[in-house]
């Protein structure tokens, strides 16, 4: 028997033009956790879909615990005792624990008949490997937590030895991360083989044994967890020393300290939600950096859609230098140089099948950039021009459909073409979501350039850590409702993540700071 879980022999991959995988080469030892990292495009993910059988290897073998193996589809995978959880969970809200878990592998032929048998297999996995939980509990009911939880307990209730995780801890709370590392460690104390596709290289740290480092659909490296750091490992990643940490102190603003942007008695009722935001007030002063930190579908995306005019808000006010603009259009707020980096860049901030010049004045068309009614297409190509050099749009070609940019260089078009209004107060939200680490140190470096300038700024961020590092305060918004404004300095991450999912305490409420 082989001590190799997973082995993976000179595998290749090609979409048309684009090589995502060349000559990858990886082994993945019995019971153990193994990292796989790497930007944006490295081709991890395609790596470990080729692996579950999602995509078929132009070359190359795959061999499970000594054995070559044939996976030509997620059937042969399964059955080869591979599971895989995937960072958007596929669950049925509105059936049980134990219904989704059964779903498409029914036990015997009557699914009545052997329902009951199905509840007490997965009451014996729960426990077996700490995976608490109520099968006959409703998935809607559930935490995201707890509903990664499902996701494993499916997988393991089909047989899995081996668990794929794309980025597990992407929409949890330091506490859910604690615990499911834990979970992990329990499953690897069991024999259980994990790989984790991540981005978070202290996560990686803390809880894998070895790392495979991607980059250019190639691996670059792989190492011993214990007899590596962060930094190494952003640099195998990004082929170059990259600023991990950053300095927001470094970056003060020197001028008069005025209130630019002041947000009163927000509330918003939308759809099925009657209190998508519950009278939410904050204010931010010239530079400044307020973050804003909560489980994402706690009322985040509503108050950006309000603030920058794309919902109109049920009661409450928005003052821009003592200015109401509650009612303003989106185009009468770009007017008063407010800036916004969308949350989902597709479908809020570019026009993917037109090109750099022309997504490079979107919402900017009726200003001086363009020559105002009649474009004048040399100065707007000019326009194009410096944004692409001043941040680093590759490949610099104003004429390039969007479609055609990585994650990363599309963001960095938003974002230059944002601050080229230079703005007295920008809208961030998510402004590193699917970027890659280079391209995150350079994204922090203009946010706090701005920051520097005198603009106000609104940090809206899943990242944690992200949140922490670069704001001045943050509030913590939890069903709607703003319930703690704290001091990144002195909050811990543990205190945040109980405020995130609505255990504010006494204690906590009088930390406090305005």
């Amino acid at each position: 028997m082989s001590s190799y879980a997973v082995e993976l022999k000179h595998i290749s991959k090609s979409f048309g033009a684009v090589k995502a995988n060349s000559d990858v080469s990886l082994s993945i030892a019995d019971a153990s956790i193994h990292a796989v990292i790497g930007e944006n495009g490295a081709g991890k993910s395609t790596i470990m879909n080729i692996l579950y059988g999602f995509y078929l290897p132009d070359e190359g073998e795959i061999w499970i615990r000594g054995k070559k193996a044939h996976i030509r589809n997620t059937h042969d995978a399964i059955a080869l005792g591979l599971g895989m959880v995937h960072q958007h969970f596929c669950l049925a809200g509105t059936l049980t624990v134990t219904e989704n878990i059964i779903l498409g592998s029914e036990p015997g032929s009557s699914f009545l008949l052997n329902y009951t048998a199905a509840k007490n297999r997965i009451q014996e996995l729960s426990l077996q490997y700490g995976l608490q939980i109520d099968p006959d509990a409703t998935i809607d009911n559930l935490s995201v937590g707890q509903q990664q939880r499902v996701e494993i307990l499916k997988a393991l209730y089909r047989g899995a030895q081996i668990l794929i995780l794309d980025e597990p801890t992407a929409v949890l709370t330091p506490q859910e991360t604690e615990e499911f590392f834990k979970i992990l460690r329990s499953l690897k104390a069991q024999g259980k083989t994990i790989v984790i596709i991540t981005h978070k290289l202290a996560e990686v740290l803390s809880i894998s044994d070895r790392v495979t480092v991607m980059r250019a659909g190639k691996v670059v490296g792989e190492v011993e967890t214990a007899k590596t750091s962060a930094e190494e490992l952003a640099r195998m990643m990004v082929g170059r020393d990259v600023l991990l940490k950053v300095d927001r102190k470094a970056h003060r603003y020197s001028g008069p300290s005025q209130q630019v942007i002041r947000v009163s008695n927000l509330s918003l009722a939308k759809g099925f939600k009657p209190h998508a935001l519950k009278n939410i007030s904050f204010e931010i002063a010239a530079g400044e950096i307020f973050g804003i930190a909560g489980v994402e579908g706690n009322g985040q995306t509503e108050l950006i859609e309000v603030i920058a005019g794309l919902t109109k808000p049920t009661k409450g006010q928005i003052f821009l230098n003592d200015i109401d603009i509650t009612n303003y259009s989106p185009r009468e707020i770009k007017a008063l140089k407010i800036g916004h980096i969308p949350e989902d860049r597709h479908r809020r901030g570019l026009l993917l099948d037109s090109n750099l010049l022309e997504n490079s004045i979107l919402g900017l068309q009726y200003t001086q950039v363009t020559g105002g009614t009649v474009f004048d297409y040399k100065k707007i190509e000019r326009h194009t021009k410096t944004l692409i050099e001043g941040f680093d749009v590759r490949p610099p070609e104003p004429s390039l459909q969007v479609r055609g940019l990585s994650g990363g260089n599309q963001q960095k078009l938003i974002i230059a073409r944002e601050f080229s209004i230079g703005p007295q107060f920008l809208i961030a939200a998510q402004p590193t979501r699917g970027v890659d680490i280079g391209a995150i140190e350079f994204i922090y470096k203009k946010l706090l350039e701005l920051k520097e300038s005198g603009a106000a700024i609104l940090l809206v961020s899943a990242e944690l850590d992200e949140v922490l590092s670069l704001s001045d305060r943050v509030g913590v918004i939890y069903d709607g409702q703003i319930v703690a404004i704290v001091d990144p300095d002195t909050v811990s991450q543990q205190e945040l993540g109980l405020m995130m999912t609505g255990s504010t305490s006494s204690k906590e409420q009088k930390s406090v700071v305005t």
